[in-house]
């Protein structure tokens, strides 16, 4: 039996704004927010689920066909990618947030990855 009745594991509810579906209230309020601070200059180029990629697709080597043709070797592993709920332009610089209600270990292993391979510290809200 579950404790919970909502079925989502973090008990989230998906919220619609502007058209976009967000995974959480507090997301979509964000997104508001920073709408807001778009709209009066204090940020700029607000983007929504960006994707970084922190480990590439692993794959087999390449084969070449019997015509001549390359044939992609098979996939062994799939990239391991951080998707940012917001990136934004503050100050110059480039801001990568992250709207949390729960640290989940894999949150905190790509977050610490974001830091080793782009320079990047999430800003979580």
């Amino acid at each position: 039996m579950r404790w919970y009745s909502s079925g989502r594991k973090y008990r989230n509810t998906k919220t619609v704004v502007d058209g976009m579906e967000f995974d959480s209230r507090k997301e979509a309020k964000r997104y508001q927010e920073l709408k807001l601070l778009e709209q009066c200059g204090e940020i700029s180029d607000l983007r929504c689920q960006e994707k970084f990629i922190l480990i590439p697709t692993q794959r087999e080597p390449d084969i070449i066909g019997v015509r001549g043709g390359i044939k992609k070797g098979k996939v062994i592993e799939k990239e391991c990618a951080y998707i940012a709920d917001f990136v934004y332009i503050q100050d110059g610089k480039k801001v990568v947030e992250d709207t949390k209600g729960f640290r989940t270990k894999d949150y905190i292993i790509k977050r610490k990855l974001m830091l080793y391979f782009y320079g990047i510290t999430i800003r979580e809200i």
